[in-house]
């Protein structure tokens, strides 16, 4: 593997597959500048040029001949046919296949590194069939590469987001980026009992638990429908005690600064929102990325085991010209301050679940076999009671 010698200087970035910009903001805040910006969406255009108004914007990466001499390249590819929500069609699907512009362009760039992210499913989808293309491609054009499953709650926000950041080189070791730091589990003392986080669209197979956060946000449909979690306040009153977060309180959940996405609705419904915001990245994380990409660190002594062809892929490994290992870190570089799901959510403007969504989780839920607690379906049951007791 090549080597690295530590650094700090202001690294360069252009951003493909660039979304609302949460690779860039986290980036930008680690000390980095961005040359380029590569989205096709309109909604998240209107978003990029209010909020990186001096970047230049390319409108489609199949158009895009050559990338300018950056030191990083990003890309955030589409999960749509990645994610247990998309159509999992697999890495080579129209959206998620879009992938491939990026091994185009690289054929003629030298950037110094390469950071690709995306949904955990994709180290499982099709027998991991989207990892070992990705890491193959890296590997026939000299690449060496390391990826790791973190959790965003690492960051202080409280959603539970698992996703799989890959880092590639020609000239360096990613592990000296994505190993140097390991934090372990955040202890369950952190997580306070008074909100809980569920997805109201599950309810037969899962709920979608999370303690003092909610569960990974979603894009939505590719209507713009939001799909958003709902919470459990512990204590508050009936009809206020089962609530969905508004898009701000989403931003926020993301790392973002509240309105964010505003600038989407000249180009699109206001409720496009929602999917901007599920389909980013975590400021959070791209933030301690780009510490790491500015400075890298011996990585730590953590176990590894040899990965033979045809192995599943676990939550870390690395590998080079054919060697591949798999690594024992946590989904926790880091365990940064945690801000608790009521001191983030704007509580009073939270809107009740609807009386139909409610309904709809609560059959499911009452026939399924998922363990939960008897408050919680108490809680259901009463604002079920309270909404139709307010529509009759």
């Amino acid at each position: 593997m090549p080597e690295t010698a530590p650094q700090s200087t202001q690294l360069s970035v252009a951003g493909l597959f660039a979304g609302i910009g949460g690779v860039e903001l986290g980036l930008q805040a680690s000390g980095m500048h961005t040359k380029l910006l590569c989205e096709w969406w309109e909604p998240a255009q209107a978003v990029l040029e209010h909020r990186f108004p001096d970047v230049p914007l390319h409108d489609d990466i199949q158009t895009l001949q050559s990338l300018p001499d950056v030191d990083v390249v990003t890309a955030g590819f589409p999960c749509t046919d990645l994610s247990q929500a998309g159509r999992t069609a697999g890495i080579h699907g129209k959206a998620s296949g879009m992938i491939k512009n990026l091994f185009d362009l690289l054929e003629t760039a030298s950037p110094k590194w390469v950071v690709v992210e995306n949904v955990r499913n994709m180290l499982s989808l099709d027998r991991g069939t989207a990892m070992e293309y990705l890491v193959t491609q890296f590997e026939r054009l000299g690449y060496s590469w390391a990826y790791r499953l973190v959790d965003s709650r690492f960051t202080g926000v409280p959603q539970r987001r698992q996703r799989v950041i890959l880092v590639a080189s020609q000239v360096a070791d990613p592990r000296t980026v994505l190993f140097a730091d390991d934090a372990g589990e955040r202890p369950d003392s952190d997580y306070l009992e008074d909100a809980f986080g569920f997805y109201w669209t599950e309810g037969n197979t899962g709920l979608g638990w999370a303690q003092d956060a909610i569960p990974t946000l979603k894009g939505g449909s590719g209507l713009g429908i939001p799909s958003a979690p709902a919470i459990w306040i512990q204590d508050a009153q009936v009809g206020h005690a089962i609530v969905t977060p508004q898009i701000t309180d989403a931003e926020a959940l993301q790392g973002f600064p509240r309105g964010w996405t505003e600038p989407a609705e000249s180009r699109g419904r206001a409720s496009l929102r929602w999917k901007l915001v599920g389909n980013a990245v975590t400021v959070g994380v791209s933030e301690w990325l780009g510490r790491r990409l500015s400075q890298p660190g011996a990585p730590i002594n953590a176990a590894e085991v040899d990965l033979p062809e045809g192995a599943r892929w676990p939550t870390a490994a690395w590998g080079h010209d054919g060697t591949r290992r798999g690594v024992s870190v946590s989904f926790f570089p880091e365990r940064r301050p945690y801000v608790h799901l009521l001191d983030l959510l704007d509580a009073r403007a939270a809107a009740p679940l609807s009386l139909r969504a409610t309904s709809g989780f609560y059959g499911r839920l009452m026939k399924s076999r998922l363990r939960y607690p008897e408050a919680f379906a108490s809680a259901l049951k009463e604002h079920i009671e309270q909404a139709a007791a307010e529509c009759a």
